[in-house]
Parts: structure tokens; sequence; C-alpha cells
């Protein structure tokens, strides 16, 4: 499995980029996973619905399914942060690729997604200069990022070149789960 990070300020344009990515890679008969960071609360479930009923009654964890998706929400007792090793170890093993979605900090190889600012407004501070982490940015306005850089510059419009990228390079991308303690 190969795992890969996206890494922005909110508007930068990572979840565009990242749903552009998945059609691309399973075009290439590429099984897909994603993890995404979420900052608030955010619920899959509808109120009055059995699976909202058993966790309203205190259930838990709930497991639907069905012949065509499987769903399982975990209700924590107590606020818990997980990392994002926890959540790659609960993904099914069998898929190629995993796109990591915010967990900025993480110490995935990640590629910053970076927008140039609307005409008028400050541009955003980049990560790369600071985070060894980085192995890329994907961006829109190469010559206007705010520090200079030799890594890889991938145009933030042209999610199939970004595919052909991670796929050239995509031994550095094996996820290492006893690194991880994820086995």
């Amino acid at each position: 499995m190969k795992v890969v990070g996206f890494a922005g300020f909110s508007g930068s344009g990572k979840t565009t980029l990242v749903e552009q990515l998945i059609p691309e890679l399973r075009m290439r008969g590429l099984r897909v996973s994603v993890v995404k960071h979420a900052h608030h609360s955010f619920d899959l479930d509808h109120p009055g619905k059995d699976t909202w009923r058993h966790r309203e009654a205190g259930a838990f964890e709930v497991v639907a399914a069905s012949s065509k998706r499987l769903m399982l929400v975990r209700e924590f007792e107590q606020p818990t942060e997980l990392n994002v090793h926890h959540l790659l170890a609960e993904l099914y093993q069998g898929v190629d690729w995993v796109l990591v979605e915010g967990f900025k900090e993480s110490d995935l190889l990640k590629i910053e997604v970076w927008r140039a600012a609307d005409p008028g407004k400050e541009p955003k501070p980049v990560r790369y200069p600071e985070d060894d982490f980085v192995v890329a940015v994907a961006t829109d306005a190469p010559g206007q990022l705010p520090v200079a850089t030799g890594l890889p510059l991938l145009d933030l419009n042209a999610p199939a070149q970004v595919v052909d990228w991670l796929l050239q390079q995509g031994d550095r991308f094996d996820y290492n789960w006893e690194l991880h303690g994820a086995v």
C-alpha cells in the first residue's frame, strides 16, 4: 500500500485535487482509499435511521453492510484524537493507494497544495521550508511561491500529471507498517 498526504491551507484546493486524482488512479486499474481529517463534529448517519437509533441507545460501534458498502461508526466516550497511523490501520489492506487529506503535522510524505492569492490579498505561507515530509508542491502559480524551492513543482490543474509523478515515484510512498506500529 502506498500512502501520500496532501497538506495546505483551507481553500488551497486539496479536496478538489484529491477528488480529481481518484478517477485518474482508478483509470489505471488501481484501488484507492482516502483518509480525511475532520476538525468539527460530523455525521454520516441520519436521525431516525436504525443505525442512528442504535448509536443514540449507546452502542460503542455500529456496522451496517450491504452487498455494495460497509459503514462503521464508532462513538468515543471521551474526546479522542486519532493519528493518521491509527486510521490507516482501519483500512482494507488490499488497497493500492491511500490519499490522506489534512494531517499536515504527520510524518507521512506529502504534497503541499498552494494556490496563488486573489488579487489584493496576501498569499498564504508555505510549509515546505520547515516540513521535511513535503516532497513536492502542487500549485497554480509556481512563479509566485513565496519561498524558492528545489522540490518538484506539480501543476495543480493537471491531475493526470500529478498521478504520473506519483506513479514514477511510487516506491518512496510504500507504507511501512512496522515503522508506524500499525502491524
